[in-house]
């Protein structure tokens, strides 16, 4: 044995050829956190004080290494900056040190590696991998950019188009693309690969193969000439900036070192890539983008606990079909779980297949399912028009007409047509359930089921509790939402739940700019520029300004404090004009047929004259005035849904944002955009907007937060 650690063992097989093994304790993947880097760097010097005759570097787990131990290292980003760059200094060493080992190194992969794992394989001289190899930087995802020499190393074994894309683009890359690009020297199954990482050690020492020729092109300055480099750099950080927008820095700042360090020796440009992941991993965006990664490990691992100990949902129903019903059924058909779709009328499963079918001919047209495995899924979706088939179903989602009376006789109806375990859920998005639970002999059985539309695309599923939902209906009905892959997160009852619940008071801060006299265009142009995918006149489009109507009624009523206006709003004047938004063509925007029969957004002058009886107020509001107005309504709502136990956790409502809404991802959520403006700061700028009403009134609770210095995160 040449050296024995807790997370690595580095043995001598018989050919004298050291076999290197990452196993770290108690986890079920590789990571590199301070225990492996610290034992990678004793390994080495073992090897470099020893006889072996070469390294061939594996894993004893079913991935490689999947990269930092983010939990671990977000501890480090908290560092000055001189701290920060000594210590990503020292573990760059540690790369070095295996790369300048005088005998010749592979890495055997077989699995996923990445980041640092990924970095790890380019410090050896080759690397081979299985089929089930999987190479990345996921590092701009998360804000910042490689660390252990990636950019550096990568540049110069792929090639600079193939580099660049992959730094830039944060995509994982399976083994055959990345035999092709150059990342692996060599592809063979699983069983071969052992065996084929000693044969290159073998044709190392032979001379087959020469270490120190390509020892020589991973240290020294790139080949390509000064005119070519600024070709290929100039259009690669035109893809950059085109694909990754002003708001995330990490990707153009990481081909940038790999352009400044270029023409450098290793070395030289070791440290231009040191210097960018320094000052990206002490940005706020890698600060919220790390925090949303962690929180999303917490919602995946809560939601598992939850539902561990329950049976899986085997077959499901669907009440109401068209687009809903439809896209529901489809995701649970081609999740895996048979549905059956209950319609009262032909017309409406119909439709509801139509949808199914029409996704399904996206996935074929794309390449990512054959005809005949869209047929089976179809095939697992059965329309009826009773109840036949009921009494095997396990859970029924209800999603007819928002309207309570009809909700709940179709409840009380169905829950007569299914075994007393069974579960009975409700998609409303604003009805409460413990309302709708009235006309249930059994309320323990029942809870929400909020899906967002579409339903295929949209990855959040709020379960509502009752007051007389049962816990077991809870973990059913979370588990079902994980088997579709969606991310449950468990909300207590109260009007709008947690995601419409927060946003309707942005929606009432937007029609409170239009009576003051702010143009639709500019609120939807500063929100926009604020990170959200679309602005406040065109979300209300795509939900339905007769939805929005709706559900402005249904929250005035359950908190007419601050969501009771005393002036007629754009969202209730616009429909009854019957301008419901795309669904008919006529919303604050007009909407025409456009390529792929997709609606295309139009301005039309004639809604400034629709919207102007509504302007009391002819104010020149700044891009910071509208900006601020449209975030302090929502984050106040954020901070009242945690205080009011509407879900018990800061991450619980900003992940159902980021989930459920598109908040910008690079600002980490409304209790996250809080904390990094600073508590304090935040209430003085509410204040500023304190005669607008409740609606920009901090809670007591947040002004003394303020005034102790506390944060949410």
């Amino acid at each position: 044995m040449i050296y024995q650690g807790k997370g690595i063992e580095v043995s001598k097989l018989e050919s004298g050829i050291a076999r290197l093994c990452f196993d770290l304790p108690d986890s079920s993947v590789n990571v590199f956190n301070a225990l492996m880097l610290s034992e990678l760097d004793a390994a080495i010097k073992a090897i470099a004080a020893s006889d072996a005759t070469g390294v061939i570097c594996v894993s004893g787990k079913s991935s490689y290494i999947v990269g930092a131990d983010i939990k671990e290292f977000t501890d480090k980003f908290k560092l000055s900056e001189s701290e920060l760059l000594e210590w990503v200094a020292g573990a760059n060493a540690v790369f070095d040190a295996l790369e300048d080992l005088p005998i010749p190194t592979v890495a055997a992969i077989n699995g996923m590696a990445l980041g640092g794992g990924f970095e790890l394989c380019l410090a050896a001289d080759y690397r081979v991998g299985s089929e089930a190899a999987v190479l990345g930087f996921p590092e701009v995802n998360l804000g910042i950019c490689p660390g252990f020499g990636g950019t550096v190393r990568a540049l110069r074994l792929l090639g600079a188009d193939p580099a660049i894309d992959m730094v830039r683009s944060g995509r994982h890359v399976k083994a055959e693309q990345a035999l092709s690009d150059g990342a692996l020297d060599v592809l063979v199954t699983s069983d071969a690969l052992e065996d084929a990482a000693i044969e290159v050690i073998e044709q190392a020492l032979s001379g087959e193969l020469d270490i120190w020729e390509r020892r020589k092109q991973k240290t020294s300055p790139v080949t390509l000439s000064p005119a070519s480099l600024e070709k290929v750099f100039s259009a690669g950080m035109a893809r950059t900036r085109k694909d990754a927008g002003s708001n995330y820095p990490a990707a153009e700042t990481a081909v940038q070192s790999m352009w400044d360090g270029a023409t450098k020796q290793r070395d030289d440009a070791l440290r231009h890539e040191n210097q960018a992941f320094v000052r990206l991993a002490r940005s706020e965006v890698a600060g919220n983008l790390v925090q949303l990664f962690l929180s999303d490990q917490f919602l995946k691992s809560r939601a598992k606990k939850l539902s561990r100990d329950v049976s899986p949902v085997k077959k499901a129903a669907v009440l109401g079909a068209g687009i809903m019903g439809g896209g529901i059924a489809y995701q649970s058909a081609l999740r895996g779980t048979p549905i059956i779709m209950k319609d009262i009328a032909q017309q409406g499963l119909d439709l509801g297949l139509k949808e199914a079918d029409k996704l399904l001919a996206k996935m074929v047209d794309r390449g990512r399912m054959d005809s005949a495995k869209a047929k089976k899924v179809l095939s697992a979706i059965s329309p009826t028009l009773d109840y036949a088939g009921f009494e095997q179903v396990d859970l029924v989602v209800e999603a007819v007409v928002e309207n309570p009376k009809v909700k709940q006789a179709v409840l009380a109806e169905v829950e007569s047509s299914t075994p007393d375990n069974s579960v009975l859920t409700s998609n409303t998005s604003t009805i409460s359930i413990t309302r709708l639970a009235q006309a249930l002999k059994r309320p323990e059985n029942f809870c929400g089921m909020h899906f967002f539309n579409p339903v295929p695309l949209m990855p959040l599923v709020e379960v509502i509790r009752g007051e007389k939902t049962g816990d077991a209906a809870i973990a059913k009905t979370v588990g079902y939402a994980l088997s579709l892959g969606k991310m449950p997160i468990v909300v207590n009852d109260c009007p709008g739940f947690l995601v419409n619940r927060i946003l309707f008071p942005y929606f009432g801060a937007f029609c409170q700019l239009l009576r003051d006299g702010a143009d639709l265009r500019e609120v939807d142009r500063v929100m926009e520029a604020f990170g959200w995918p679309m602005g406040p006149a065109y979300l209300l489009d795509v939900v339905g300004i007769d939805t929005a109507s709706h559900c402005m009624k249904v929250m005035e009523e359950g908190f007419p404090d601050r969501m009771s206006y005393d002036f007629t709003t754009a969202i209730d004047h616009l429909y009854e004009l019957g301008h419901y938004g795309q669904k008919n063509g006529l919303g604050f925007y007009k909407y025409e047929t456009g390529g792929g029969g997709r609606p295309t957004k139009v301005f039309d002058e004639q809604i400034l004259k629709t919207l102007q009886p509504l302007q009391t107020g002819q104010q020149s509001l700044s891009d910071a005035e509208i900006q601020e107005r449209m975030m302090v309504a929502l984050c106040l709502e954020a901070v009242r849904c945690l205080e009011d136990n509407i879900v018990s956790s800061a991450v619980e409502v900003d992940m159902g944002l980021l989930l459920g809404l598109g908040f910008p991802k690079f600002r980490g959520g409304a209790l996250r955009f809080i904390d990094n403006m600073g508590v304090a700061a935040f209430c003085q700028m509410a204040d500023k907007y304190a005669e607008l009403g409740p609606l920009y009134h901090p809670t007591s609770g947040l002004r003394e937060m303020a005034a102790a210095g506390k944060t949410f995160y």
